[in-house]
């Protein structure tokens, strides 16, 4: 598993797009099937928050139990700074702004799914441009809170479905969802952050939007 950063009690993978954070109720790999690679200890590790399987990027784990609190103290009062880049289906008609739309997990016969309802729990995403080419946009977004699926529920009403959705795309995709979890950054004791760089199967989607290697 690629390590973009580490500290004596904490790791941050570069977790690739389609492997579960943790194991479902359906099994198979997950991040989880890791840990023994990253500590020997009979405590630990844990995973200090959560990413959507389809999801890249940073993934902080904690290697001590202290850590894994102060991260998980950290995230509720709002000291953790975690950044996204995506490529959505779309071209929002302003270049940055924020999103405050509550969120509620609704289910049916063809599985769940959030959706935008008042009663739902309060979701506030911030987002800007980062470039356009031609029906897509790139938007660096910045979520305030951390409900499930927030940032691809708020990118439908930014601009457009996230492309590569399999779930509020509208339509089957023909590839991996194009979010990257591109920085995390926790103001504690000592610091931890890091920056994972775009996944392969995002490069050609950012390049015509303007990203260049140097963006890196």
């Amino acid at each position: 598993m690629p390590i973009l950063a580490s500290g004596n009690a904490w790791v941050i993978i570069n977790k690739p797009a389609g492997l579960p954070s943790h194991a479902g109720p359906r099994g198979g790999a997950s991040v989880e099937d890791y840990f023994p690679q990253l500590s020997r200890r009979k405590d630990g590790p844990w995973l200090a928050h959560r990413l959507d399987a389809d999801t890249a990027g940073c993934l902080l784990i904690a290697l001590r139990k202290s850590l894994l609190v102060a991260a998980q103290q950290a995230f509720a009062a709002g000291r953790a700074g975690k950044v996204y880049w995506a490529v959505i289906e779309g071209s929002p008609c302003r270049e940055q702004g924020s999103i405050d739309a509550p969120l509620r997990k609704i289910s049916d016969k063809n599985g769940w799914r959030m959706v935008v309802d008042a009663k739902g729990d309060r979701a506030i995403s911030d987002w800007r441009v980062m470039g356009r080419t031609e029906g897509r946009t790139w938007l660096e977004l910045r979520p305030r809170t951390g409900r499930t699926h927030q940032l691809r529920v708020h990118c439908g009403l930014i601009g457009g479905a996230i492309l590569g959705d399999p779930v509020y795309g509208g339509k089957p995709p023909k590839e991996r969802l194009h979010l990257l979890a591109r920085g995390i950054n926790l103001s504690i004791d000592p610091p931890v952050s890091a920056t994972a760089p775009p996944p392969l199967h995002m490069a050609a989607a950012l390049a015509a939007c303007g990203f260049t290697s140097s963006a890196c």
